[in-house]
């Protein structure tokens, strides 16, 4: 039993043989058909078409990820940290949504979650040497998140207060108004500030159009401003994983070279 134990865990978490990257790959390729059946039957005309065969391929693809999860928990080393770790997570609910859908309607359509699973191709690719890059982007948002929490309050205040104003100024005693509340005006301020614009909600007096512009030259002046901060934190943390030049200035060597990539210098230790 241990021995079928010891095989299974190498083909289910070990992508470096070619057993468990066949096992991936076609974990993959189940994860997208099942994410695209989800899609497609949310496609009122395909869904009065092909209602059986969808709900075939869920149930299949749910039966086939139900048995793996099980597997997985099986086999797991330690169990109680993959049952609790992300990948077990993700896994559970890739198969509650299906189970639940016999109870409530429409939940089988939260099968999408199944999308990511996806991420597992990083193990097959090996993207491994991308990990570094991943670690500086989260890094740099872990230390700016309190300056966006900042900016973010900021912004809030200001679609709370011109919305507001917005109210009072289109609704005042026409009652056909499209500002018809509060929230429904911070809405729209919102959405102005963003410059998204859906145009559902337009401001028809003169002093409504001067505030609807000042929120739009506002939205042009801040929207760039969470990237500014990231981006600040990013070059803050180059510039601690590399290693400048003493001959030519070079400064954008790896921490970890030996010679300068602009002259070819052996760089100091």
């Amino acid at each position: 039993m241990k021995n079928i134990r010891d095989k299974l865990y190498t083909i289910i978490f070990e992508s470096d043989t070619p057993a468990g990257k066949a096992f991936d790959v076609a974990l993959i390729i189940s994860i997208i058909i099942s994410v695209l059946s989800v899609m497609l039957e949310s496609v009122a005309s395909l869904r009065a078409l092909y209602r059986e065969q969808f709900f075939v391929i869920d149930w299949l693809i749910t039966i086939l990820f139900t048995v793996e999860y099980l597997l997985r928990v099986w086999v797991s080393r330690n169990t109680r940290e993959y049952t609790l770790g992300v990948w077990g997570i993700i896994d559970l609910l890739a198969i509650l949504p299906a189970f639940l859908s016999l109870f409530v309607s429409g939940t089988q359509f939260l099968l999408a979650i199944r999308i990511l699973r996806v991420l597992r191709v990083f193990r097959i690719l090996k993207l491994a040497r991308y990990i570094s890059a991943t670690q500086t982007i989260t890094r740099a948002l872990g230390n700016s998140y309190q300056k966006i929490l900042v900016f973010l309050g900021m912004v809030l205040s200001i679609v709370i207060i011109l919305g507001t104003v917005m109210y009072l100024v289109e609704n005042g005693n026409n009652r056909e108004s499209a500002f018809s509340s509060i929230p429904l005006s911070i809405y729209w301020a919102i959405v102005t500030l963003t410059t998204v614009g859906f145009g559902d909600i337009v401001p028809a007096t003169v002093p409504g159009k001067f505030i609807a512009s000042l929120i739009m030259l506002i939205g042009y002046s801040i929207i760039a401003v969470p990237t500014g901060i990231v981006t600040n934190e990013l070059l803050h943390l180059q510039k601690g994983t590399t290693k400048p030049c003493s001959t030519c200035g070079n400064p954008q060597n790896d921490q970890d070279a030996v010679y300068c990539k602009k002259c070819g210098s052996q760089l100091d230790a």
